[in-house]
């Protein structure tokens, strides 16, 4: 905590439970209805046409917590296989602009339907169908999307053998033509299927992109458990980047939104030479692993069980040893990690977050080397809508590229033409 008296500065909200807990009714109504009709977050690439009669069936049945997440999954799965079903059609018609559009609708269905994790049978289903689907619609798009597996040379203590990730380089770029390299990583829930909706504003500018998961999340292939295992795999990241003959390798980002940002924070001093600066946008370090914050954060902003969600992202079954044990393994304070050198790195968070407490950023500018930071009063996580533009000029201004904010953020809504 840092607000005075030992107190986080949202303590009065902590005994709180927030209205769309009620029932998935209340949620869509109260909490996902309007970004649904805007195509923002949750619903990159969603069209509310596609979503209602998902939303009427789980309604019908009156599902709410504890919810069962097979019987959840399900109800998007008809329209989905519709919609890429209309998709190949277009394919095979020669239409890649149709076919783009709904194979990213499609997978748009498949994402909800495995929030805010796949923890049950049919939602790893969904993720493995939602991942087929963005594939394919970002591969047809304008400025298309490639998935790259990423060779784990640095792997040990139980990860796996490869990093997927989704990458764009921009035509012409070369050995006598580089280009800058925003790496993006995902957060809890939305992963490179959703992430990827950042590529088109940055191949405008003609910027790469990377955009991969974090441990615990999507195909990351580092140990949920072990606090160090993003160390390796970061490490085989920037192998592999550095092999990449159109980057050019002095002028490469990385921006982590949410619990992507709690990775950034870190790999800005694991990998300080590697980067030239780091954005964390609405991420932890130390207390959102306090347990007085696990016992109350599923019950406030988080659309579902934020703290269990964590618990199974960072490899626990059991909850209450979660909260035993978890600050202490990782922890940025705990682990010395906020004391290690770092490259430039900006903090941009809501002051009002109920995801990640602002606390955690307060006490990361009290350690280590300086930082940057920028607080937006009287918003939750993340900031929004203003913290984008605020990453963006600083991001533009540290690659020294001329960017048009408004232009770049024009691509993220979606809006269905077919």
């Amino acid at each position: 905590m840092a607000a005075p008296g030992k107190k986080y500065f949202i303590q009065e909200k902590l005994k709180q439970t927030a209205a769309h807990h009620e029932s998935f009714e209340a949620l869509w109504e109260t909490k996902w209805k309007i970004p649904c009709e805007m195509g923002i977050y949750p619903f990159m690439y969603g069209a509310t046409v596609d979503f209602q009669p998902a939303v009427d069936t789980i309604i019908a049945k009156g599902l709410k917590r504890p919810y069962d997440w097979d019987e959840y999954a399900q109800c998007f799965f008809p329209k989905a296989e519709e919609l890429v079903a209309r998709a190949r059609d277009a394919e095979d018609e020669g239409d890649r602009e149709k076919a783009s559009e709904l194979y990213l609708r499609g997978s748009a269905l498949y994402r909800i339907a495995r929030f805010p994790a796949p923890r049950s049978e049919k939602q790893r289903h969904a993720w493995e169908k939602g991942k087929e689907a963005a594939t394919k619609g970002l591969g047809l798009e304008r400025h298309p999307t490639i998935n790259v597996e990423i060779p784990h040379t640095h792997a040990s203590n139980n990860d796996g053998p490869v990093l997927p990730g989704f990458y764009h380089l921009p035509a012409g770029a070369s050995c006598s033509h580089q280009v800058p390299l925003v790496i993006i990583f995902t957060g809890l829930d939305g992963y490179r299927t959703e992430l990827a909706v950042w590529k088109n504003g940055w191949a405008q500018l003609g910027c790469a992109t990377l955009v991969v998961e974090i441990p615990g999340t999507g195909d990351n292939p580092g140990e949920p458990s072990d606090p160090s295992s993003p160390d390796r795999v970061w490490s085989s990241m920037f192998d592999w980047v550095a092999k990449q003959e159109g980057i050019d390798q002095s002028r490469i980002v990385n921006w982590g939104f949410s619990t992507g940002g709690y990775y950034s924070i870190r790999m800005a001093h694991t990998h300080a030479d590697k980067l030239k600066g780091v954005v964390a946008l609405g991420g932890g370090a130390h207390h959102m692993f306090d347990p007085e914050w696990l016992d109350a954060v599923d019950d406030l902003e988080y659309p579902f069980d934020l703290a269990h969600t964590l618990c199974y992202k960072f490899g626990y079954t059991n909850f209450e040893q979660f909260k035993r044990e978890a600050q202490n393994k990782f922890s940025l304070l705990s682990t010395d990690i906020l004391n290690k050198p770092c490259t430039r790195l900006l903090l941009v968070n809501g002051t009002e977050d109920e995801i990640f407490p602002i606390d955690d950023y307060y006490m990361c500018l009290q350690h280590g080397g300086p930082k940057e930071a920028r607080f937006v009063p009287g918003t939750k996580h993340m900031g929004e809508p203003e913290s984008f533009s605020i990453i963006l000029k600083w991001i533009f201004k540290l690659l020294d590229i001329s960017g048009d904010v408004g232009r770049f953020l024009s691509t993220i809504p979606f809006k269905p033409k077919y």
